[in-house]
This record gives C-alpha cells, sequence and structure tokens, in this order.
C-alpha cells in the first residue's frame, strides 16, 4: 500500500482517481486547492499526481515548488500534448505523465509501475526532506555531506529513522540497536544522542526529539 496525493481543480476526478487507487489498496488524499499542498507534507507520500491546468497554481509551477525537498515519483495528468510542454514538465522534475481523459487500467498500471521502480531505487535508500541513509554503506548523508558518525551513532540513527514517528524510551533503543546481550549499557543511549545532536546540529539538521518522561523519535 502506498500514500498517494492527487491534486486537481475538478472535484469529480480526484474522487474517480481515490476510487480506483483504494481498489489496489493504496491511500488516496485528493485536494482541489493547490495552493494547501505545501501544508499537507508532500514529502511524506509515496507518489504525487498532479494535474496541470489548474487556476491559481498551475501543476508544473506547483512541482517546481516542491520538487527540491520532494523525492517521490510526480506525475502530471493533462490534456495537454504539445511537445513543449511535456519536456518543460519533465525538466522541473515531473516523472511522467498520464493524458486525459485516462481509463482505470492505465491510472493503476502507470501508478505501480513508478511505485515498483521507486521501490527498487529506494531499497538502500532512506530518504528524508535534506538528508537520506546510504543503508548499504552505513552513511547518514546531510544537505549532500556525510555526517562524521560512529559505528554506534549511526546504529541509533538508522534505527529511530527506520521507524520516524514513533517514540522509543531510552531501553527500546538499546534493546533495538544493541540486542539483549549489547556490550552497552542503555544509559549510555543519552550520551550517544546528545553526541548526534551536537554533529547534525552543526550541519543545521534537527530531527531527534525528545518527549520528556517517554523517550525520543526521529520527526520525518
Amino acid at each position: 500500500m502506498a500514500n498517494i496525493l492527487a491534486v486537481d481543480d475538478e472535484q469529480a476526478i480526484l474522487i474517480m482517481i481515490q476510487k480506483i487507487l483504494n481498489k489496489d489498496g493504496h491511500n488516496v488524499t485528493i485536494v482541489s486547492e493547490p495552493k494547501v499542498v505545501s501544508q499537507l507534507r508532500p514529502e511524506s507520500y509515496d507518489l504525487i499526481l498532479l494535474d496541470v491546468m489548474m487556476p491559481e497554481i498551475d501543476g508544473f509551477t506547483l512541482c517546481k515548488e516542491i520538487r527540491s525537498y520532494v523525492d517521490c515519483p510526480i506525475l502530471f495528468l493533462t490534456a495537454k500534448t504539445e511537445e513543449n510542454s511535456l519536456v518543460l514538465g519533465l525538466e522541473l522534475g515531473g516523472d511522467d505523465y498520464i493524458s486525459k481523459p485516462f481509463g482505470n487500467l492505465e491510472l493503476r498500471a502507470r501508478v505501480s509501475a513508478h511505485l515498483r521502480r521507486e521501490h527498487r531505487e529506494h531499497f538502500a535508500k532512506l530518504t528524508f526532506a535534506n538528508a537520506y541513509f546510504n543503508l548499504s554503506g552505513k552513511q547518514l548523508i546531510v544537505n549532500e555531506k556525510v555526517v562524521p558518525l560512529t559505528k554506534g551513532e549511526y546504529q541509533i540513527c538508522e534505527f529511530l529513522a527506520h521507524h520516524a514517528g514513533q517514540i522509543f524510551s531510552r531501553e527500546q533503543v538499546y534493546e533495538g540497536v544493541f540486542g539483549y546481550d549489547g556490550e552497552s549499557s542503555d544509559n549510555t543511549i543519552s550520551t550517544h544522542i546528545k553526541n548526534i545532536r551536537s554533529k547534525l546540529e552543526n550541519m543545521g539538521y534537527f530531527p531527534i526529539k525528545t518527549v520528556w518522561g517517554v523517550g525520543y523519535k526521529w520527526e520525518k
């Protein structure tokens, strides 16, 4: 199941898209006013569908505004078939086009194809707004710079990031990272977190939040 955002000024089209993709088990958020998209944390979606011809903000402009922090596939819904328009959308960061009118099978197939490709490309990569984890290389990259983490610090970051938004106590972090037979005490988690924060804050990145009396969480 994927979280999909569909943006179109025609409510009937949005409802149709939602019904079609819901049948494949996807969770579809529909928006008829493009100006509110930035408030919905578009970076949290697995795929975005954007109508090109919309009042106030057209799909190309919206794509350009969000592409700097949105890593998922962006597919344009368009009745425009001129070559210049197609090229412009791709240059602005779009991944593909679905021409209107489209059928159920085409929409489902195109969305599924992009989600499958995205899964393959990001199998060894965990991405956030201005940072990502190179899982195979065991590196955290912030603003295109490698964070100089120790092995333990990296493991803590990856554990929290894999469960972004979920709160863990020090004991749960310790067990999740080092296991029951780990060589360090869960009391050292606080020290690790302090060191991690220092390194990340020096790079202008503040993902680890303390929930007082409970534990820590990695904010998406």
